[in-house]
């Protein structure tokens, strides 16, 4: 038998349930679930919607998310069967899963751009993910190696890293390497986004967060500075650390604040890249985006292609992880409160229960 711990109501508590244990076939693999990351994102799928501004809400039931669901699509853990076409992975290695599955066949995956998909089949989305002691995963292919590393380490990779990695790669490289790129958020993600700039060989980052208790950990992972919106003149402030103008703006938040927080401080020829889905509406008047000629561009999480080159660029760099707390995943909904009252620092992470 499997143990999970499902939304079987959007809103409600998650209830623990037990079913058989699944049976790999083909190219299925299974694996027992060593680390399962709570992403900002699992608080969405719980609520059942996205927040559009102006009182309209994004149904996700009716995005094709059916109940009961296993959320957690941050997933690492050691593979205990394989079907009899599976290729490429052995029983008793450990890898982290790439969860952003899409149908395989349209001409956007095989483009290798499984993420964007119109038929996704994301894991812990629209099928089982990770909060659970094991998971069914499709496909051998969707597996990355993690050699030696930590599975608390490689599991908030697979959204967390992947989502800040492929954000930061949409800047020019050029400004990556002369321009400090202002970070709005300093939660999981923008802690994430902190490390791997510096890992990339970014000139720096500005740190953008209105808790304080935040900030020592953001200074901590390598910001060069960090400031509160509620302070008056912040805007001046940040561009002033920027070296005068701001050209690169990771938003790792996505609320109507911040969104109008970017655009207002980008310097003409300005690129804002918004990763983060907290919600809400920004009106900009369009002949700004043309006479300051910026770039707003929301990104996905990440294709396959790019997990491997981050799981590469974090052995080769070997980079520390983010702050972590780790907790059963008996506690998957005491994480989840904890996330939505912003008292998570880094990122929580679930692991099996002590024995």
């Amino acid at each position: 038998m499997m143990i999970s711990y499902d939304v079987v109501a959007c809103g409600e508590p998650l209830e623990r349930q037990e079913r058989p244990l699944p049976q790999p076939t083909g190219d299925q693999v299974l694996m027992r679930v060593k680390a399962a990351g709570v992403c900002h994102s699992d608080l969405h799928i719980w609520h059942g919607s996205y927040d559009l501004g102006h009182g309209k809400k994004l149904s996700m039931l009716d995005r094709g998310l059916k109940l009961p669901l296993t959320m957690g699509h941050e997933i690492a853990g050691e593979v205990i069967a394989v079907g009899d076409a599976a290729q490429g992975v052995q029983v008793g290695k450990r890898y982290v899963v790439f969860p952003w599955h899409g149908c395989g066949q349209c001409k956007v995956c095989q483009r290798g751009d499984e993420n964007l998909c119109m038929a996704g089949k994301s894991m812990g989305v629209y099928q089982a993910g990770g909060y659970a002691d094991h998971v069914l995963v499709p496909h051998s292919r969707y597996l990355v190696d993690i050699g030696d590393m930590s599975p608390v380490q490689a599991a908030p990779y697979a959204c967390s890293g992947l989502t800040t990695y492929s954000g930061l790669r949409k800047f020019d490289p050029q400004v990556l390497r002369d321009e400090k790129v202002v970070i709005i958020g300093a939660g999981g993600l923008g802690l994430m986004a902190i490390m791997l700039l510096k890992a990339m060989g970014g000139a720096g980052a500005i740190v953008i967060d209105p808790d304080e208790s935040k900030h020592a950990a953001a200074l901590q992972a390598g910001a060069d500075a960090v400031f509160s919106p509620k302070q008056d003149g912040y805007i001046a402030e940040v561009k002033k650390a920027a070296g005068g103008a701001v050209w690169a703006v990771l938003d790792c938040v996505g609320s109507t604040q911040t969104v109008q927080a970017a655009i207002d401080m980008l310097t003409k020829g300005g690129h804002l890249v918004q990763i983060g889905l907290y919600g809400g509406h920004v009106d900009m008047p369009t002949p700004f985006m043309a006479l300051r000629a910026l770039t707003y561009q929301g990104i996905y999480v990440g294709n396959l292609r790019e997990l491997q080159e981050l799981m590469q660029l974090v052995k080769d760099r070997n980079l520390p992880p983010v702050p972590t707390t780790c907790m059963p995943f008996s506690k998957a909904f005491t994480a989840l409160l904890a996330l939505e009252k912003g008292q998570a620092v880094g990122r929580q992470v679930l692991t099996p229960e002590a024995a």
